[in-house]
């Protein structure tokens, strides 16, 4: 049986209406999604995004559910129509559908009208971007954190994706560390500085959030006709965390002059004008919120979350590619110089982004 084939079974367990088209959908790097359009007897057509749970990446898909089925619905009484997911339930009311082959599927009611953009196209979006994850915290700051499960341990424990680099260092499991010995130079030299937010939330100097804890610029969806954001997607690592992390994340994808996994490092800086505005929408709403000791942290989030990437980027290369989907030959190898070229970036310009988020009250 195909792919095509499964996925068409695991959409009729949503939707029992015919299924006039269904195609892969998007780029993401972990879950398999589908664009699945049904039409009903009376000609209405339904689009829903079918997606297959990667279990390498969420060991307990019914945990994560769960956590998403509660944002959401938190969430829509504080936003307008589409303004967040829509869970779609199987025939029989649950959140998952599990096939004969044991594949994890969920569905997804599909915004229409709006775009995920991979890159910046001017200022404005990644102001919007800072905007809509700023508000998206605060419309959480009341959500009942204890309630959320771990839908991946340690996910932005930088400390602990150390040990897992380490880890796979002493396997070695391919053969590749011998080719990798600057890489590996350079994430050693930096340990000392991974426990910089960590020891701050054990110690109870920064509160832990509700956090989306991968807040991408191609984690908005933004809306075609007024360019307002319109609705935060994939909300599989939504946990407690810390507000840094978000702050961080959406820095070190969308305040890079390159892509993320761009092989020309000359290309590679951060931008601080876009760091600059992203910090803006952030803290327009943000500020609202945070605790002196939080807006404090912000750039140590940017700095830890980029170098926190480039290590699992560079763990999953020395593990064999098991983790990120690669496109070609030393995909994950280029994905960590980029990030660790931005560390270093950041490194240099540390007390200028600092003089940017102080200066936004």
């Amino acid at each position: 049986m195909t792919d095509r084939e499964i996925a068409i079974l695991a959409a009729k367990q949503f939707n029992p209406n015919e299924i006039v088209s269904i195609e892969p959908y998007g780029n993401g790097h972990i879950n398999a999604t589908w664009l699945a359009i049904h039409k009903s007897d009376d000609g209405k057509e339904a689009k829903n995004l079918l997606q297959k749970i990667s279990t390498v990446a969420f060991k307990k898909p019914d945990e994560l559910m769960e956590n998403i089925v509660g944002v959401t619905e938190f969430l829509r009484d504080k936003v307008e129509e589409d303004g967040t997911l829509t869970v779609i339930k199987t025939l029989d009311g649950k959140n998952i559908y599990i096939d004969e082959f044991g594949n994890y599927w969920r569905v997804y009611k599909f915004i229409d009208d709006a775009i995920a953009y991979q890159q910046i196209e001017n200022d404005n979006d990644f102001y919007i971007c800072g905007l809509a994850f700023g508000e998206f915290q605060q419309m959480l700051a009341e959500y009942p954190a204890e309630k959320l499960h771990e839908t991946i341990v340690n996910f932005h424990n930088t400390p602990s994706r150390y040990a897992d680099f380490k880890k796979a260092l002493a396997e070695d499991k391919m053969g590749r560390a011998k080719d990798v010995q600057p890489e590996i130079d350079f994430v050693l030299a930096r340990e000392g500085k991974a426990d910089g937010i960590t020891s701050k939330l054990e110690s109870g100097e920064i509160p832990y959030r509700v956090t989306h804890n991968d807040t991408k610029l191609n984690n908005i969806l933004i809306d075609n006709e007024t360019g307002k954001a319109k609705c935060v997607i994939d909300l599989d690592t939504v946990m407690p965390g810390a507000a840094a992390y978000d702050f961080g994340d959406s820095i070190r994808f969308g305040a890079s002059t390159g892509a993320e996994d761009e092989t020309d490092l000359s290309k590679i800086s951060v931008d601080t004008h876009l760091f600059e505005v992203f910090a803006k929408g952030y803290l327009s709403t943000a500020n609202k919120f945070l605790t002196p000791a939080e807006k404090d942290s912000l750039v140590t989030g940017a700095y830890l979350m980029t170098l926190e990437c480039g290590v699992r980027f560079l763990t999953d290369y020395l593990n064999g590619d098991v983790y990120f989907k690669i496109h070609r030959e030393n995909h994950n190898l280029d994905r960590c110089r980029t990030q660790f070229k931005l560390v270093a970036d950041m490194e240099a310009k540390e007390a200028e982004l600092r003089a940017i988020v102080d200066s936004i009250k």
